[in-house]
Order: structure tokens, then sequence, then C-alpha cells
């Protein structure tokens, strides 16, 4: 008598199902700029993956590593100023000056993250902080960098070398999505590598961590160091996409917290929780400001403040841990 099947394939349509959603969702990101070609939602597809790059980027020295940095628009400064400042004294290619941007920021990273690695918990958080403003009042007085004044960048005939696209600027949409998509990749290999088990041990129990021989401050400094690349491109894009740089837009420690908030709603340590949480809370900021931004009230930022709010304290796991439960239940 043949014995009852176990049913091992249930969980098959489940796989199929959940790829069949990645490729559709694949092809909407793609095709988003062609069916939305107005200026303002082609700009909105522009900020959302450039703050899930930004968010995923610092996702991987906090969420993987466990450091919570406040400091991080440190890196995005520096990548949009290296990028400018080489440009316009030097004449190098933007392209160049993106490279140029995220190795000036992994080296800066490794040595500012060096020493306050030897902080942890809550001290290393206040000790990135006092980083980032050193580092913007900084920029204010250095008038080689144009101080508070700032740098504009010259407007350019459009070009791949010139890396201006006004007359096409849905090519823009294309460059940071490429960006994006090149940090999601690399997270996604983090995560199934010796490195990426290395980094969730550490963020565990350091302590254990180092028992069993794990060099914890170097592991530390990897994160930091590709943590800072991957900002600093975002930075360099922001000052080719808007020709205009000052410190108060590329230094402000507003910028750090928003990027640790997008993550923390999306779902921190996760691979999708920071485009998670950049797609919701980015079009909804937008919104907000644009229908009550004018009331003089602070309407925008109460309504913006208590979903923050109620994500942290109902589901501290974020928005992909709550499909995670949702999928198992």
């Amino acid at each position: 008598m043949a014995s009852p099947a176990v049913p091992f394939d249930e969980p098959r349509p489940r796989r199929i199902g959940e790829r069949i959603l990645f490729v559709l969702l694949l092809l909407a990101i793609v095709a988003y700029p062609l069916v939305f070609p107005l200026p303002y939602y082609r700009d909105l597809g522009i900020k959302i993956l450039l703050y899930a790059l930004l968010a995923q980027a610092w996702n991987i020295l906090a969420g993987y590593c466990g450091q919570i940095s406040l400091g991080h628009a440190v890196f995005f400064g520096v990548g949009a100023y290296t990028s400018s400042v080489l440009q316009l004294s030097a004449g190098w290619s933007p392209w160049v000056g993106l490279a140029a941007g995220m190795l000036v920021a992994a080296v800066f990273s490794v040595l500012i993250g060096y020493p306050c690695f030897r902080l942890r918990g809550h001290y290393f958080a206040i000790a990135t902080i006092a980083v980032g403003e050193i580092v913007h009042t900084l920029a204010i007085n250095w008038e080689f960098i144009g101080g508070a004044r700032g740098l504009t960048l010259p407007i350019q005939p459009d070009s791949l070398a010139a890396f201006q696209f006004y007359k096409s600027k849905y090519i823009y949409y294309y460059i940071i999505l490429a960006l994006a998509a090149l940090c999601f990749l690399i997270t996604w290999h983090l995560e199934r590598s010796r490195l990426g088990y290395y980094l969730r041990g550490i963020r565990e129990d350091p302590v254990a961590a180092q028992s069993v021989g794990i060099p914890i401050t170097r592991y530390k400094l990897i994160a930091m160091a590709l943590s800072a690349a991957f900002v600093a491109a975002g930075g360099s894009f922001y000052a080719q996409y808007l020709l205009y740089i000052d410190p108060d837009s590329v230094f402000p420690l507003a910028l750090s917290i928003l990027i640790c908030l997008l993550v923390v709603v999306g779902g921190v340590g996760t691979l999708w929780g920071p485009l998670v949480g950049a797609a919701l809370m980015i079009p909804l900021s937008e919104f907000t400001r644009i229908q009550f931004g004018g009331t003089g009230s602070a309407v925008d930022l109460l309504i913006y403040g208590g979903l923050l709010t109620i994500v942290a304290v109902f589901q501290p796991a974020g928005l992909v841990g709550l499909f995670r439960r949702l999928r198992r239940e």
C-alpha cells in the first residue's frame, strides 16, 4: 500500500508567486519614468531611489553590524564636495569625481571609525553626531570649498560625459537606479557571505565574536567603509542633479536622522527594508508637505512624526517584519 504523499511541495507555489511578484516589481520600477513622465513624479521617483540607496548603505553598518551612526550626512557631503571641487578646480569628469568621492569617503570613514569604534552603544552614536557637526562647521568656514555660499556647478550641453541630461531628465532616474541596484546587489551578496555572518555575529554579541577569533574592529571598519562609499555616491549624484550644494544641504544632522528612520520603518537588518521605508515615507513626506506645509502650524511634521511613532511602538521590526509575520500566519 502506497504511503500518503507528504506535502513537501506546498511552499513551491509560494516561491514561484514571490518570484513573479519580484519580476513585476522590477519591471514597474524600470518603467516608472515612462509611465509617469511629468516632472513632479519623475523627481519623486529619483528621490525615492536616492534615499533607498542612502538607507541601504546605512543598513550595512547599522542593520548588519549593529553600529548605529547618526552622522552619515558627513559621507554624503564628502561625496558631493569631492566630485564638485574636482570638477570645478581640476576639470575632472563628474564620473571620475563620483568614484573619487567614494574613495575619499571610505578613507575618511576609516580614519574617524577607528577611534569611534572604541565606544559602544549610544556613546558611538553620540560620537558620530559630534563628528558630523564638526565637519559641518568646518565646511561653513572653509573658503576653498565655497564656505557658507556653497558651490554652483556649470550648466553644460547634455551628454553622458558631462553627467547632464536636462532635455531628457529621466536618464537621471536610471543612473540612480543603477547605483541603488548595485548597493542592493552587494548587500544581497553580503547577507550570504562569510563577511555577512561575521557582521551579524558582531551585532549580536561582540564579546563572543571576539572570543572565537573574529577581529571585530577590522570588520567594523570594512562595514563602515562600504557604507560610507555608497552614501558618498549618493552625495555625488545629488550634486550633479541639482548643480548646487552648500553645507546646510549636504551636511545636516536631519539628513542622518532621516536615513536612520527610513530603515527603522522598513526593517533594520533586512535586504528590502530600506526600499520599503523610502517608498512609503518619501512620498508621504512630499504629500504632507504639499497639503499641510503651508498652514504654518507644522501639521505635516505632526502627521509624519506620528506615523513614525506608531510604526516604532507597534511594529519595531519594521514593515518587512510585519510582512514576514503575516506570511508565516
